[in-house]
């Protein structure tokens, strides 16, 4: 499947535009391309209660699975000026569990595997043993 990087990065964007970040004011985009060819977004949902906040890979794969579940082929995740971010690492792990097999990542350093990001993950195969 070709990934069309561009288009994807302004996928992010425009989700970053619909963020509600009051708090930190740093708003997040994030888009991936699904397996089926869909691309879904996020947004980061803040709330006063800080910890309750939602980052944008969050209410993507919250997106993932409203319109049809499937595999994350590539992901793309911005800030407020647009540039491109590194997901923390709770939601490499979100991430991490709806990959496809070889799942790419623009990061701040290029494209890089899941596997690069998350080296050694713990995942569903870890608990069927």
């Amino acid at each position: 499947m070709d990934i069309d990087w561009n288009k994807l990065t302004a996928a992010a964007t425009e989700a970053m535009h619909n963020a509600y970040a009051p708090y930190s004011n740093y708003p997040v985009g994030a888009a991936a391309l699904v397996d089926d060819g869909r691309i879904i977004t996020g947004a980061n949902v803040e709330n006063a209660s800080y910890g309750l906040g939602l980052c944008a890979e969050c209410s993507m794969v919250s997106e993932l699975f409203r319109t049809g579940g499937g595999r994350l082929v590539a992901f793309a995740c911005v800030n407020g000026q647009g540039e491109t971010i590194m997901p923390c690492g709770r939601c490499r792990q979100l991430l991490n569990e709806h990959a496809a097999p070889n799942m790419l990542l623009q990061t701040v350093s290029g494209i890089k595997t899941m596997a690069e990001v998350l080296p050694d993950a713990f995942g569903r195969e870890d608990l069927n043993q």
